[in-house]
């Protein structure tokens, strides 16, 4: 099982794609996409054709994104959900179901510890998935983290999703 993890930005969105067999994790890719328009307009094509482009490249078999949390101001909780719609948008043509994750739940999979700092998390992910030589920014983490914590996750997730339907 191929897996597609978004950590979403409004000027950075971070990716991981892992491939998942059983409790073995292949690193696949990651990188992110930068979205340098002033005008946030602007910046939302630009996430959804990068995520869209990277989802015909990849031909994932399963997306897993964070949820949006309550940020300090109210303004920038909008355009994080926005960045994030534009996102998940970026998903549909695959007609993939996307699974949220809360950032604490991304860390307790990956860390053990739903409070973990996002160093922590980034040098947990390295050693899950045996990066040696390359730098990974706390954006590409975040997202390689997410598929991580649904890779862990995703059969009770599948069983709820089926659920509610």
């Amino acid at each position: 099982m191929k897996i597609f993890g978004i950590d979403p930005g409004s000027r950075i969105t971070g990716y991981g794609v892992i491939q998942s067999s059983g409790k073995k994790l292949k690193l696949i890719d990651f990188g992110v996409i930068k979205t340098k328009e002033k005008d946030f307009i602007k910046r939302l094509p630009i996430i959804f054709s990068g995520i869209e482009d990277l989802m015909d490249i990849h031909d994932p078999d399963m997306v897993a994104i964070e949820n949006v949390f309550m940020h300090r101001n109210a303004d920038s909780a909008l355009k994080l959900g926005q960045a994030r719609a534009a996102a998940i948008s970026g998903t549909f043509k695959k007609g993939l179901d996307v699974f949220e994750y809360s950032a604490r739940e991304v860390k307790l999979a990956v860390v053990g510890t739903g409070s973990a700092e996002k160093e922590q998390v980034r040098e947990m992910v390295k050693l899950i998935l045996g990066i040696k030589n390359k730098d990974l920014n706390l954006d590409e983490s975040d997202a390689l983290a997410i598929a991580i914590c649904h890779a862990h996750s995703h059969p009770m997730k599948s069983i709820v999703k089926e659920l509610q339907k």
